[in-house]
């Protein structure tokens, strides 16, 4: 059910991860505890980096907060797949960084061609953040990494229950 099949052997197997995940006892806690349980998960199957970015109040930038495996850009403006997911409250598929304008694209690692972003939503509908997915790989990612990572920060307790199913902008 929430597996994305990546060829004969490999697979994303997001059933496994989330019953893994618990809720911490605040949100970075609860942060770093998914990352710890995403990334071993996740790697080396068509998953470059893995990072959660939180809003900053009163200010147009996202920040950092927990990530794998190495640093990524912080701060970061609205722009950019992470913000364009958190202003629009939405789910991001990013096919091709290349197809994109340069202006579109913040590219933390030139190598990254494809991307999924997932929003973290508040009880009244509100984004506060995102969890934000790279891959080197064109087209890595699918509706079924949306809703296995949407289950993944639901299960945290870093998003509410989103029903319907999450609405995703391919690009």
């Amino acid at each position: 059910m929430f597996k994305v099949a990546l060829g004969e052997k490999a697979y994303r197997d997001y059933g496994g991860i989330v019953s893994r995940v618990k809720p911490a006892a605040d949100r970075l806690a609860t942060e770093l505890h998914v990352i710890d349980v995403l990334w071993p998960a996740l790697e080396g199957r068509g998953v470059s980096w893995a990072g959660f970015y939180h809003k900053v109040a009163g200010r147009d930038e996202m920040l950092l907060d927990a990530c794998r495996p190495k640093p990524a850009c912080s701060p970061l403006g609205l722009n950019g797949m992470c913000g364009r997911c958190w202003r629009e409250r939405r789910a991001i598929l990013l096919h091709d960084s290349r197809a994109l304008p340069a202006d579109g694209y913040i590219a933390c690692d030139p190598k990254d061609l494809s991307e999924v972003v997932v929003p973290l939503l508040e009880p009244d509908g509100s984004c506060w953040g995102v969890l934000d997915l790279d891959s080197y790989e064109v087209g890595a990612f699918t509706d079924a990494d949306v809703a296995g990572l949407t289950r993944v920060v639901e299960r945290a307790g870093l998003s509410v229950v989103q029903v319907p199913a999450p609405v995703v902008l391919r690009l």
